[in-house]
């Protein structure tokens, strides 16, 4: 008789987390096609002997990540975060909230929980929802929306703008920051920034390295 309730209990919460997963995902944006792209490695620009070209040369090659919609989306200039190739407004509707982590009552973490989660329902055909353990918004001051990759180089390297961290503190961001990995692994339905956070690290690190120097 006692495993009756608790049975009706599992199954109710079963239904709930289904009811949040599918409204979480309802009306997102319709699925990408997934289609992978490279980033070239460090090795490729090592004929180019004037370091201050070089340098820039790397960045421009970062700014294939830096400038893709998996992490402009996450940076934007606004209070709501962008979704999709085509960088639309967040559905349903949210705002950046203390530290970016959402309004109380619609927090990211909501929906966005501590890992990629496959939407069985595949509402409006949309195959996962997004997660990590950090989910959150860039501060403001980090925006990378409507900008050139010369102002987002200018704004990295900016202690002011960048969190208060050295180039070399950010390194780990760049290339061990799950946050950040997940732009190469977002899930079933979502096409992955270029290359891989490990290749986006090394190249990274070959910019500080060779004077991070900004594109003109």
């Amino acid at each position: 008789m006692k495993t009756q309730p608790k049975a009706r209990t599992h199954l109710g919460i079963k239904t709930f987390l289904f009811g949040v997963l599918v409204s979480c995902a309802t009306p997102y944006a319709v699925a990408e096609t997934p289609a992978k792209q490279d980033l070239q490695p460090v090795s490729a620009f090592a004929d180019i002997k004037n370091e201050v070209t070089r340098s820039q040369s790397i960045f421009v090659e970062m700014g294939k990540v830096i400038q893709h919609p998996r992490c402009v989306n996450c940076h934007p200039k606004g209070d709501s975060p962008l979704q999709g190739m085509l960088m639309q407004p967040h559905q349903p509707p949210v705002m950046r909230g203390p530290g970016g982590t959402g309004m109380p009552g619609m927090q990211c973490k909501t929906c966005h929980l501590s890992e990629n989660v496959d939407v069985v329902a595949q509402a409006a055909d949309i195959k996962s929802i997004p997660g990590d353990p950090a989910w959150h918004l860039a501060p403001t001051s980090m925006a990378w929306e409507g900008k050139s990759l010369s102002d987002i180089c200018a704004q990295i390297k900016d202690k002011k703008r960048n969190g208060g961290k050295t180039l070399q503190e950010l390194k780990h961001h760049m290339s061990k920051d799950t946050l950040v990995g997940w732009g190469w692994e977002p899930g079933e339905g979502r096409i992955p920034a270029p290359g891989s956070q490990e290749a986006f690290g090394q190249l990274y690190v070959a910019w500080v390295a060779s004077g991070a120097h900004c594109p003109k």
